[in-house]
Parts: structure tokens; C-alpha cells; sequence
């Protein structure tokens, strides 16, 4: 594993719900813990959203938005974030079940709905159920554990790009996105599948957002430096002005996408432009709520404000990463795939 996927600056809770009192954490090695079953990507079942089930990748928060996944050109590959957090009774091992109804449920009611289905106006959505890693994974002194739960999660996330490559793709450009843990996985899949191989020439662009990226982890993958390049990443992660993650290092060389201007410069982005961001509710779009300025290696935003935000104390925000710009970044994408189409 990459050491720079090691350390997510991690707040599961802001604009979702309250913290469990009790944390439940793996207790014994990872050999001497069951695994849970592996994924078969042929049944839908192990697909949290895909373009032939009724799932809450296809939901839009506001009428005004359009889900285009029937007569989409392109595709979405999406890798949601750490949802095996802890947080209730059972989740004790080191990486999460795929078979369990309840827990994927809070998969789907949670990132699937309101991060994945910022991309259906783009391209049909694929976002495959993975087992994936505790939240403890990451900090674990135990590094074999480590090594092995993100291990077990990534074979996971080959898997599905192989099977949607080799059963679903027929040479439709690709747009890669995720969040958190997701992002874990997906710098490893660009790396393996499109950084210096054929299948360079299919991405639309990248959004791999809440891990920090650095500017020399691809050889042939560049940071996107306009709203229309394609074949490009994009990244960041989202704190209060002000703050900064903490031993954070000033010099560090990392790919920071401003996602109200999209480029990569430190010039202040008021929050006028930004169209719209949708809180945990997915019920209305909220327009010009945050703003947004490229920093040392993070995006910081004035604090936003809406109902119930002067008790948010943490500075943070990488639960809305995604959620701050929605509308910005789906309409972003529904760009790149048009820049993508015409000049291909």
C-alpha cells in the first residue's frame, strides 16, 4: 500500500448522525479472524449501483437535475468510503461483509446516494460492493493487519473493474470517482490499468477525492488543469480556513483541485460560484454555500452555514468533500465526457 492512501484525515459524522458511545474494533490478528465471503461480481447483488438495477445512484436531489444513465456515452466506476467504521455490534473484523443486508443498506442510504449519484447526468454508474477495510485499518500498530485488510479490499476492487471491463465497458470512456477509503483503491486501479497503458486513452478523468494524492504518484496521469482537460485527475481535500491537517508539511507536493474554478491555483474562489450543495437530507440543492481557495496541500472554505452548522466545532469537512460542490462536479463531468466525445 502507497504511503500516501495511509493517513485519511477522517470525520465520519459531519452532516450525518451522532457518534456511537462504543467503538467495536478488530480484537485479535487478521489470520486468527474470519474472512467474510468473496463478492461475485456476475450477480447484482455485489453492485451497489449498476446501470441494470434500481438503486440510489439513480436518485437526484432536485428536479432540475437529470439522471442520463439510460442514453449515456460513458460509464462511472465509483469506489465509495469507509462505511465498516465500528460504530455498531458485529463490526469487529478486519474487513466489512458483503452479504449483509443491513450493513449495505447503510452503504446505499449513505455514499451511494449522495456521492455516487452525483455522476449519473455523466455516465452510467458501476459501484461495486467491496469488503472493504475497518476505519481502524488505518491507524492499527498492527502492520500486517493493515497490509492484509487493504489488501483483501483492493483484490475486491480488481476484481469489479475487471469483470465491468470485460463484461459491461465495449470501449465506452471511463470516469473514475471516489472518496476516502475509495481513494485508497483507486490511485493502486489508475496505476494498474491506466498509467502508461491503452486503457489511458478511455478516461474521461478521475475525481479521487479525501486522500491526498501526490503530484508524482502517475507517470502519464496529470493533474487537471482546466474545467474540459481530460485524461486527468482531480483531487482535494476540504478543511476550514485557517486549519491545516495536523504535522502538516508546507512543502508537500500534492495534486489540489479547486472545484469551483478547476484548476490547480491558489487564487480564492468566491462561493457565488459555486451551484449548489446538497446536505446529508438529499432533499434540496443549497447554492452558494461554500467557497473555496487551494492552500498548501488541502482546500479550504469559509465555514457554511445552514441549519444546524454553529454546532459543527470540527474544522474538517472531509465528510462533505464531495457534497460542498454536487452540482459543480456533476456538471463538471457531464463536460469532460462532452470535451471527451467531440475529440475523440
Amino acid at each position: 500500500m502507497n504511503k500516501f492512501f495511509l493517513f485519511p484525515f477522517i470525520v465520519i459524522l459531519l452532516f450525518t448522525t451522532a457518534c456511537s458511545k462504543k467503538r467495536y474494533l478488530p480484537q485479535s490478528s487478521f489470520d486468527n479472524i474470519p474472512t467474510p465471503s468473496a463478492p461475485d461480481y456476475s450477480q447484482l447483488q455485489y453492485w451497489a449501483a449498476h446501470p441494470d438495477k434500481d438503486d440510489p445512484a439513480d436518485r437526484t436531489p432536485d428536479k432540475s437535475l437529470t439522471n442520463n444513465q439510460a442514453t449515456a456515452s460513458a460509464d462511472v466506476f465509483f469506489l465509495h468510503p469507509t462505511i465498516y467504521t465500528g460504530g455498531e455490534k458485529g463490526q469487529d473484523h478486519w474487513n466489512a461483509p458483503v452479504n449483509d443486508p443491513e450493513f449495505n443498506k447503510k452503504v446505499d442510504e449513505s455514499t451511494i446516494l449522495n456521492q455516487a449519484s452525483i455522476f449519473n447526468g455523466a455516465g452510467r454508474v458501476f459501484a461495486p460492493r467491496y469488503r472493504q477495510a475497518h476505519i481502524h485499518a488505518y491507524f492499527t500498530s498492527d502492520k500486517l493487519a493493515h497490509k492484509k485488510a487493504f489488501a483483501l479490499a483492493y483484490s475486491d476492487v480488481k476484481a469489479a473493474f475487471e469483470y465491468y471491463l470485460k463484461h459491461h465497458n465495449k470501449g465506452r470512456p471511463i470516469i473514475i470517482a471516489s472518496h476516502s477509503q475509495g481513494t485508497t483503491h483507486a490511485g493502486p486501479l489508475m496505476k494498474e490499468f491506466f498509467d502508461g497503458k491503452p486503457l489511458l486513452k478511455k478516461l474521461v478523468a478521475a475525481y479521487t477525492v479525501g486522500i491526498e494524492v501526490p503530484g508524482d504518484y502517475f507517470e502519464d496521469i496529470k493533474a487537471c488543469e482546466t474545467p474540459t482537460q481530460t485524461a486527468c485527475i482531480c483531487s482535494w481535500r476540504t478543511w476550514e480556513k485557517g486549519h491545516l491537517p495536523r504535522n502538516h508539511s508546507s512543502d508537500n507536493n500534492y495534486i489540489v483541485t479547486n472545484p469551483l474554478t478547476w484548476t490547480t491555483d491558489t487564487i480564492y474562489a468566491p462561493k457565488e460560484l459555486n451551484k449548489g450543495s446538497v446536505l446529508y437530507k438529499f432533499d434540496k440543492i443549497k447554492p452558494q454555500l461554500a467557497d473555496a481557495q487551494v492552500h498548501q496541500g488541502v482546500l479550504w472554505i469559509t465555514k457554511p452555514k445552514f441549519f444546524g452548522s454553529a454546532f459543527i466545532k470540527m474544522k474538517n469537512y472531509h465528510v462533505g468533500d464531495f457534497n460542498l460542490f454536487y452540482v459543480n462536479v456533476r456538471e463538471n463531468a457531464i463536460l469532460r465526457v462532452k470535451e471527451y466525445l467531440k475529440s475523440n
